[in-house]
Protein backbone atom coordinates (compact mmCIF):
# COMPACT_ATOMS: atom_id res chain seq x y z
CA UNK A 1 0.00 0.00 0.00
CA UNK A 2 1.23 3.50 -0.87
CA UNK A 3 0.60 6.77 0.99
CA UNK A 4 1.23 10.38 -0.07
CA UNK A 5 1.93 12.74 2.82
CA UNK A 6 2.04 16.36 1.67
CA UNK A 7 3.32 19.34 3.62
CA UNK A 8 2.07 22.63 2.24
CA UNK A 9 4.35 25.64 2.08
CA UNK A 10 6.24 28.02 -0.17
CA UNK A 11 9.73 27.44 -1.55
CA UNK A 12 12.56 29.88 -0.87
CA UNK A 13 14.66 30.96 2.08
CA UNK A 14 12.39 33.93 2.79
CA UNK A 15 9.55 31.52 3.62
CA UNK A 16 11.54 28.93 5.56
CA UNK A 17 10.10 28.21 9.03
CA UNK A 18 7.31 30.75 8.72
CA UNK A 19 3.79 30.05 9.94
CA UNK A 20 2.56 29.33 6.42
CA UNK A 21 5.31 26.71 5.97
CA UNK A 22 4.45 24.55 8.97
CA UNK A 23 3.41 21.78 6.57
CA UNK A 24 6.94 21.72 5.14
CA UNK A 25 8.36 21.63 8.67
CA UNK A 26 6.17 18.67 9.67
CA UNK A 27 7.13 16.49 6.69
CA UNK A 28 10.78 17.54 7.05
CA UNK A 29 10.73 16.32 10.66
CA UNK A 30 9.01 13.09 9.63
CA UNK A 31 11.65 12.45 6.95
CA UNK A 32 14.43 13.06 9.51
CA UNK A 33 12.84 10.58 11.96
CA UNK A 34 12.82 7.95 9.24
CA UNK A 35 16.25 8.72 7.74
CA UNK A 36 14.58 9.52 4.43
CA UNK A 37 16.67 11.87 2.26
CA UNK A 38 15.00 14.50 0.10
CA UNK A 39 15.40 14.42 -3.66
CA UNK A 40 14.16 16.74 -6.36
CA UNK A 41 11.12 15.48 -8.24
CA UNK A 42 8.55 16.85 -10.60
CA UNK A 43 6.72 19.73 -8.89
CA UNK A 44 8.74 19.53 -5.66
CA UNK A 45 10.94 17.53 -3.37
CA UNK A 46 10.19 14.01 -2.24
CA UNK A 47 11.45 11.66 0.46
CA UNK A 48 10.40 8.02 0.63
CA UNK A 49 10.60 5.32 3.26
CA UNK A 50 8.87 2.11 4.29
CA UNK A 51 6.62 1.85 7.33
CA UNK A 52 5.05 -1.45 8.39
CA UNK A 53 5.18 -2.75 4.84
CA UNK A 54 3.76 0.45 3.33
CA UNK A 55 5.55 2.77 0.90
CA UNK A 56 5.41 6.35 2.24
CA UNK A 57 5.97 9.29 -0.09
CA UNK A 58 6.59 12.66 1.59
CA UNK A 59 6.10 15.67 -0.68
CA UNK A 60 6.99 19.35 -0.41
CA UNK A 61 5.49 20.97 -3.53
CA UNK A 62 7.52 23.65 -5.27
CA UNK A 63 4.44 25.07 -6.98
CA UNK A 64 3.93 27.64 -4.22
CA UNK A 65 0.96 27.43 -1.90
CA UNK A 66 -1.76 28.62 -4.27
CA UNK A 67 -0.99 25.90 -6.84
CA UNK A 68 -0.37 23.01 -4.44
CA UNK A 69 -3.03 20.89 -6.13
CA UNK A 70 -0.90 20.60 -9.27
CA UNK A 71 1.84 18.71 -7.40
CA UNK A 72 -0.60 16.67 -5.28
CA UNK A 73 -2.66 15.58 -8.28
CA UNK A 74 0.43 14.71 -10.32
CA UNK A 75 1.96 12.47 -7.64
CA UNK A 76 -1.32 10.75 -6.77
CA UNK A 77 -1.67 9.84 -10.46
CA UNK A 78 2.01 9.04 -11.03
CA UNK A 79 2.26 6.69 -8.04
CA UNK A 80 -1.32 5.39 -8.43
CA UNK A 81 -2.15 6.34 -4.85
CA UNK A 82 -5.87 6.33 -3.98
CA UNK A 83 -7.34 9.54 -2.55
CA UNK A 84 -8.06 7.80 0.78
CA UNK A 85 -4.26 7.45 1.21
CA UNK A 86 -3.63 11.19 0.86
CA UNK A 87 -2.70 13.16 3.99
CA UNK A 88 -2.14 16.95 3.82
CA UNK A 89 -0.42 19.03 6.54
CA UNK A 90 -1.48 22.67 6.54
CA UNK A 91 -1.47 25.82 8.69
CA UNK A 92 -4.75 27.11 10.11
CA UNK A 93 -5.51 30.67 11.26
CA UNK A 94 -8.76 29.59 12.92
CA UNK A 95 -6.98 27.43 15.50
CA UNK A 96 -4.88 28.72 18.40
CA UNK A 97 -1.13 28.28 18.14
CA UNK A 98 -0.05 24.65 18.32
CA UNK A 99 -3.55 23.14 18.24
CA UNK A 100 -3.73 20.05 16.03
CA UNK A 101 -6.95 18.97 14.30
CA UNK A 102 -7.14 15.87 12.17
CA UNK A 103 -10.09 15.70 9.78
CA UNK A 104 -11.15 13.20 7.15
CA UNK A 105 -12.73 15.79 4.88
CA UNK A 106 -13.89 19.37 4.89
CA UNK A 107 -13.89 22.73 3.22
CA UNK A 108 -10.78 24.71 2.43
CA UNK A 109 -11.53 27.08 5.32
CA UNK A 110 -10.25 29.98 3.21
CA UNK A 111 -6.84 28.34 2.76
CA UNK A 112 -5.65 28.82 -0.83
CA UNK A 113 -3.52 25.65 -0.85
CA UNK A 114 -6.48 23.48 0.16
CA UNK A 115 -8.73 25.41 -2.24
CA UNK A 116 -6.45 24.50 -5.15
CA UNK A 117 -6.14 20.86 -4.06
CA UNK A 118 -9.94 20.57 -3.75
CA UNK A 119 -10.42 22.12 -7.19
CA UNK A 120 -7.89 19.90 -8.97
CA UNK A 121 -8.87 16.68 -7.21
CA UNK A 122 -12.57 17.44 -7.53
CA UNK A 123 -13.18 16.47 -3.91
CA UNK A 124 -12.75 17.61 -0.31
CA UNK A 125 -12.70 14.01 0.93
CA UNK A 126 -9.10 13.49 1.94
CA UNK A 127 -7.36 13.56 5.29
CA UNK A 128 -5.79 16.79 6.47
CA UNK A 129 -3.97 17.83 9.60
CA UNK A 130 -4.57 21.46 10.50
CA UNK A 131 -1.84 23.02 12.63
CA UNK A 132 -3.03 26.10 14.49
CA UNK A 133 -0.99 29.24 13.94
CA UNK A 134 -3.35 31.58 15.79
CA UNK A 135 -4.67 34.87 14.51
CA UNK A 136 -2.84 37.48 16.56
CA UNK A 137 -2.64 40.20 13.93
CA UNK A 138 -4.10 43.65 13.40
CA UNK A 139 -6.74 44.25 10.77
CA UNK A 140 -5.14 44.06 7.33
CA UNK A 141 -2.08 42.28 8.72
CA UNK A 142 -3.01 38.70 7.84
CA UNK A 143 -0.47 38.25 5.02
CA UNK A 144 2.44 39.56 7.08
CA UNK A 145 1.36 37.40 10.01
CA UNK A 146 1.02 34.20 7.99
CA UNK A 147 4.32 34.76 6.20
CA UNK A 148 6.02 35.84 9.43
CA UNK A 149 8.24 33.96 11.83
CA UNK A 150 7.12 32.40 15.11
CA UNK A 151 7.29 34.61 18.19
CA UNK A 152 9.91 33.91 20.85
CA UNK A 153 7.17 32.43 23.03
CA UNK A 154 5.96 30.15 20.22
CA UNK A 155 9.52 29.03 19.47
CA UNK A 156 9.70 27.54 22.98
CA UNK A 157 7.15 24.85 22.08
CA UNK A 158 7.10 24.67 18.27
CA UNK A 159 9.44 21.65 18.09
CA UNK A 160 7.30 19.75 20.60
CA UNK A 161 4.13 20.47 18.58
CA UNK A 162 5.81 19.44 15.31
CA UNK A 163 6.96 16.22 16.99
CA UNK A 164 3.38 15.49 18.07
CA UNK A 165 2.21 16.12 14.49
CA UNK A 166 4.76 13.56 13.23
CA UNK A 167 3.25 10.98 15.59
CA UNK A 168 -0.23 11.50 14.12
CA UNK A 169 0.77 10.38 10.62
CA UNK A 170 2.00 6.85 11.43
CA UNK A 171 -0.96 6.42 13.76
CA UNK A 172 -3.33 7.30 10.92
CA UNK A 173 -1.62 4.75 8.68
CA UNK A 174 -1.64 2.06 11.39
CA UNK A 175 -5.00 2.40 13.14
CA UNK A 176 -7.03 4.67 10.86
CA UNK A 177 -8.63 8.08 11.01
CA UNK A 178 -11.21 7.66 13.79
CA UNK A 179 -8.89 6.12 16.38
CA UNK A 180 -6.16 8.65 15.55
CA UNK A 181 -8.59 11.56 15.88
CA UNK A 182 -9.72 10.24 19.26
CA UNK A 183 -6.15 9.90 20.47
CA UNK A 184 -4.66 13.17 19.17
CA UNK A 185 -7.32 15.84 18.54
CA UNK A 186 -7.45 18.40 21.36
CA UNK A 187 -3.99 17.47 22.68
Amino acid sequence: MKYLIVGLGNVGDEYAHTRHNIGFDIVTALAAKNDAPWEGCRHGEMATYRFRGHQIFLLKPNTYMNLSGKAVNYHLQDQKIPIENLFVCVDDLALPFGALRLKGKGSDGGHNGLKNINALLGTQNYTRLRFGIGNEFARGGQIDFVLGSWTDEEKKTIDERIDLATQIIPSWISVGLERTMTQFNNK
